[in-house]
């Protein structure tokens, strides 16, 4: 029948009756074979190993929620490529992962809830940025803090942030406290350096465990965020430092104040080195004897009687726990 039309009004005049393109007229008279069209694979194709691979970067702890192209980015800045970023998203769509990887892999963050009573029991660290000289220039500060008695046990200046400078500054920092298996518990942020897995595997080794802060949620490492604004907030604080010379000089200068002569709100007025070495005692007790003596000198300006000395906390949490009142029948 189509033949016949086809012969009196021509393929034209035909297709644009039927309101059909050509195009699938001619494709219909083609021979169709009865086995699928395979691709060969181009000799610079990465094997299924190293596919297997890049996926498993891209859906790793570290960038599960990180876009192709950061991650691209980031692998290149540590000294490693593993392919193109458009490969990259040709691997991620064979796995129909395309979508907006922050709302395609939601996860639940539980809240860390850390207890500290006693010194080297539990330490936070972070990595803040100090201006260079000029604009786009910045030295790393890294610092781990005692959390338990505010004492900056281990800090470091560097050119950039890295892992294995962490590395360094984590195992250092241990073997000089005489930290021992099982004993300490290490809290940080989810920046790159803090989740690697070379800090990882380090923490490990060491017996220590390792914690993290929710995303986006600053208030999850607050020690290590409120020395960070000590240091920034102190009056000779510069704008930008001339070289890592210079910065280098004044925190040394600044971790020393802080440590021995910065008396801290957290710990009774008391010096973070007195709380952590443990020669807290004595000083409390001297305060105790000076404030009697002056009840005894003027009793009537104590009309409450002998104030009393403020003392150490015996607990120090990160996120305590809020008590669920007990139902009452």
């Amino acid at each position: 029948m189509i033949t016949q039309h086809r012969d009196s009004l021509g393929v034209n005049a035909l297709c644009y009756t039927l309101g059909e393109p050509r195009s699938s007229y001619y494709r219909s008279l083609r021979p169709r074979s009865s086995s699928p069209r395979i691709r060969p694979s181009p000799p610079r194709a990465l094997s299924e190993e190293e596919k297997t691979r890049v996926l498993e970067t891209l859906n790793s702890e570290r960038f599960w929620d990180v876009a192709p192209s950061e991650v691209y980015a980031t692998l290149l800045d540590e000294d490693q490529y593993l392919c193109s970023e458009r490969t990259m998203y040709r691997i991620l769509s064979r796995q129909g992962q395309t979508t907006e990887r922050r709302q395609a892999q939601l996860r639940h963050y539980t809240k860390p809830e850390l207890l500290a009573t006693r010194p080297n029991q539990l330490w936070s660290w972070d990595i803040t940025k100090l201006h260079g000289p000029t604009k786009w220039t910045y030295y790393y500060l890294y610092k781990i803090i005692d959390v338990f008695s505010r004492c900056t046990v281990g800090w470091m200046l560097a050119y950039k942030e890295s892992d294995a400078l962490a590395q360094d500054l984590i195992a250092e920092t241990c073997l000089k406290h005489g930290i021992e298996p099982n004993q300490l518990t290490i809290h940080a942020d989810r920046g790159s350096s803090m989740r690697s897995r070379l800090v990882a595997q380090l923490l490990a080794d060491l017996g220590v465990t390792k914690t993290h802060s929710r995303p986006h949620v600053s208030n999850d490492n607050p020690y290590s965020e409120a020395a960070f604004k000590t240091l920034k907030y102190r009056p000779d604080f510069p704008e930008r430092f001339g070289s890592i010379e210079d910065a280098r000089a004044f925190c040394r200068a600044f971790f020393d104040w802080y440590n021995n002569h910065h008396r801290h709100s957290g710990i009774a007025m008391l010096t973070p080195a007195s709380v952590h070495y443990g020669v807290s005692g004595p000083i409390l007790h001297a305060r105790a004897v000076t404030m009697a003596a002056a009840y005894v000198r003027n009793p009537d300006r104590f009309v409450k009687g002998i104030p009393r000395i403020k003392t150490v906390p015996k607990e120090v949490w990160i996120n305590k726990p809020v008590l669920q009142p007990e139902n009452v029948s």
